[in-house]
């Protein structure tokens, strides 16, 4: 029997069936559609493989970073393309109105050589809002509060569709420079105690408008560091270095030190030159390597 032949009586037997003349042509138009849309959405779900991968989504929840807030500048560092030092790729990072998604399972779009790779490490909410690739509406926050109607639409399809339908880990939010509190404000002993890393979760709009989680300062020579910015599994609650969040920690550090002693002391003045040196460099590699934004300065005058 010929296939055209089989397709012929195939259309018989279905005409046979419904009382349907020309049915045949309908039932294989909702096939291909069913097919379509399956293949749009992530393919077939067996119960074994739903299951499977709930508890692949289960285990990646308990090992997934606690969220964290970005700067313009780190974020940008999350790009996708090869991290030298490490000899591996890095991943890629974008932002949605602020809210900072994980999209390197997207490499092939987001990362390097991809349709989307201006948009890696990059604020895109209204560009993508837009669909536009026009670069002078990237980095730019505030243009996601004042989007028409049906642009602001299309920006809320888009977090949607990242977060629930490709599920993209949420890993913060990105906090505008002009939106960080001034470098030059001079902050007391009794103020910097406040941000001592022990509040967990993300603050409400009434508490601090955009963040992803609450600020966490630490001291060090003369500045004011807020390490939110990527150091909360190390100065957050119960991490290793929590005993030096909220205080001025330049002994502590100049010394190598975890004596709470240390911690509590922030005098400098009978250090030696290489103690002071090793002070620097932990002052360097927050500002340099870290990017941890400075948030004011520590009140010596006490």
């Amino acid at each position: 029997m010929t296939f055209s032949h089989a397709v012929q009586e195939m259309g018989k037997w279905c005409d046979a069936m419904t009382g349907v003349e020309g049915s045949s042509g309908y039932l294989m138009l909702f096939f291909f559609t069913a097919v379509g849309w399956i293949w749009i959405n992530d393919g077939f779900q067996m119960n074994g493989a739903t299951k499977q991968s709930s508890q692949e989504e289960e285990e990646e929840e308990e090992t997934s970073e606690p969220r964290r807030n970005f700067t313009v500048k780190q974020l940008r560092h999350f790009d996708g393309t090869k991290e030298e030092q490490l000899d591996e790729d890095k991943p890629v990072y974008l932002s949605l109105g602020g809210t900072v998604f994980d999209v390197s399972k997207g490499r092939s779009f987001y990362g390097p050589g991809g349709p989307y790779e201006v948009f890696a490490g990059r604020e895109c909410g209204a560009a993508l809002a837009k669909m536009s690739f026009d670069e002078s509406l990237l980095d730019d926050i505030a243009a996601c509060e004042t989007l028409g109607v049906g642009d602001k639409t299309e920006l809320e399809n888009w977090l949607e569709k990242f977060e629930h339908y490709r599920c993209y880990p949420i890993m913060g939010k990105l906090i505008p420079d002009d939106k960080l509190p001034s470098s030059d404000r001079v902050i007391s002993k009794e103020e910097l105690a406040k941000f001592d890393g022990q509040k967990e979760g993300t603050p409400t709009e009434d508490e601090l408008k955009g963040y992803g989680t609450y600020p966490i300062y630490l001291g060090a020579y003369n500045k004011v560091f807020d390490v939110s910015f990527g150091g909360v599994p190390m100065y957050g609650k119960d991490g290793p270095y929590n005993r030096f969040a909220g205080k001025d920690a330049s002994r502590a550090l100049a010394l190598m030190s975890f004596d709470p002693n240390d911690a509590a002391n922030p005098d400098i003045s009978d250090l030696e030159e290489k103690q002071v040196k090793v002070l620097h460099d932990w002052v360097k590699k927050f500002e340099e390597n870290k990017g941890y934004p400075i948030v004011g300065r520590l009140d010596k005058t006490l």
